[in-house]
Parts: structure tokens; C-alpha cells; sequence
């Protein structure tokens, strides 16, 4: 009797990110040296463009491939914008940040200490792909995050002023 294949792969979650990204040799390099990412396997179409990448950030997969218009497959480059931010919860968000934004990454959002309990920041990738990055740094019940938020909520600049410096 055939052993029963397990519906998820080893070392995947059911949630795994999948990137299209313009100059996909140049995205590995960047995700190795920003994110620590480890490359775990590349396959290339006949002319040399990465049809399939698979790269491990801490715990968990990240999959990539080039941007290939013929069939399809835009990257945020070519739609002008990606509405979709990669979320990344490390032991060292300082560390992880600066390791970012030294190897090419433009900062969207300062890394600050949020009403949520978490160290924060994020970050736009050279591909076009958004990534917030954070440590969690405080434990609140939901009587004091409410309570943090509805300051933070309070003390927040009108979405005119926020435009201006984003």
C-alpha cells in the first residue's frame, strides 16, 4: 500500500508567499543579503529566466519567479504598485531593518515601537514588493491595546499630511 503524501510539503505552512519579480537573479542576491534568505532550489526556462525559485527566510518559504508578460505574470515594476505587504516577525527587527535598507531597500515607514506591542518598520523591496519587519516586544490585553490605540488613533496626522510624506 502507497504511503500517504502529506498535502503540505516538508517545511512549508499553508500560507507560503509567491513574488513575480523583474531581473529574478538579481532578487535572490538581494532577498540572501537583506533578509538572510537561504536559496533552497532555482528552476530556469530554456532561455535562462527563473521559472520557479524557493528560498527560506527564518522559518518559512518564500517562492518567486520572473516576470514572464507572455503568460501573464507582472511584477509590481510593470503594475505601476503592488497592494500586497510580505510580513517578516524576526528575533532582531534593528538588526533585520538596517541589514534591509543597507542592501537596497527604501524605507516606507520609520521602524518605531507600535500601540500593538510590536517594534515596526517597513520597507520597499528594488523589485517593487512591500515588507514590514518586526519584533514583537510587548504582550497587552485587549483592555490596553484598545486604550493605546484609541491614543495613537487621536494623535495621527490627517491622511493630507500623511500623503505629503510618504
Amino acid at each position: 500500500m502507497a504511503e500517504k503524501t502529506n498535502p503540505v510539503p516538508p517545511g512549508f505552512h499553508t500560507l507560503t508567499p509567491h513574488l513575480t519579480v523583474r531581473d529574478a537573479d538579481k532578487a535572490l542576491e538581494f532577498y540572501k543579503n537583506a533578509l538572510g534568505a537561504e536559496i533552497l532550489g532555482v528552476a530556469r526556462m530554456p532561455d535562462g529566466k527563473i521559472m520557479h525559485a524557493a528560498l527560506r527566510i527564518g522559518d518559512s518559504m518564500l517562492m518567486l519567479n520572473e516576470e514572464m508578460p507572455e503568460y501573464g505574470g507582472l511584477s509590481p515594476l510593470s503594475l505601476g504598485g503592488t497592494a500586497v505587504t510580505v510580513h517578516v516577525y524576526t528575533d532582531n527587527v534593528d538588526d533585520a531593518f538596517n541589514r534591509a535598507v543597507s542592501a537596497g531597500a527604501q524605507v516606507k515607514m520609520p521602524l518605531m515601537d507600535q500601540f500593538w506591542g510590536d517594534r515596526y518598520g517597513m520597507v520597499s523591496d528594488p523589485f517593487g514588493h512591500k515588507w514590514s519587519l518586526a519584533t514583537h516586544v510587548k504582550d497587552l490585553s485587549p483592555e490596553e491595546m484598545q486604550r493605546a490605540q484609541d491614543e495613537a488613533m487621536a494623535n495621527m496626522p490627517p491622511p493630507e499630511a500623511a500623503k505629503k510624506t510618504a
